[in-house]
């Protein structure tokens, strides 16, 4: 099956390599869970440029974007450019996962948990367009 294409604005490249390069501690502890098809043998890729945005973790094969919020997102302005990022990541048929920086570094083992489930459900749902080995 052909995949399906993700635009995504160039422009955006130099600063997702500049993200990568200066990962939060979060990034750093979650990052070190998917890199390198470790995890469950999907491959991850972070500070990913998909339409207008970066998102922090994407895998292709599970269309699967992952968020992590820190302070920042708090702030009502940046709760509200958040929304709309995750509603046109949606469109396009992704799915998107939050976190808190928190969350993963006081309980990695429960994000973990969650993205597995994630994992689970999409490898069982025959609609999946991109099923591994389909």
């Amino acid at each position: 099956m052909k995949r399906k294409i993700i635009p995504y604005n160039p422009k955006l490249k130099l600063l997702a390599r500049k993200l990568r390069n200066n990962s939060t501690k979060s990034e750093i502890t979650l990052w070190n869970q998917l890199k390198g098809k470790q995890f469950h043998g999907y491959a991850f890729h972070r500070q990913k440029p998909l339409l207008n945005f970066i998102v922090d973790f994407f895998c292709y094969d599970l269309l699967l974007v992952i968020e992590l919020d820190g302070y920042t997102h708090q702030f009502e302005q940046t709760y509200e450019k958040d929304i709309k990022k995750q509603q046109e990541l949606e469109n396009m048929g992704l799915s998107v996962l939050r976190y808190t920086d928190n969350e993963v570094l006081t309980n990695l083992l429960g994000v973990v948990d969650e993205i597995e489930r994630y994992i689970e459900q999409f490898e069982h749902t025959p609609q999946s367009p991109l099923k591994r080995g389909g």
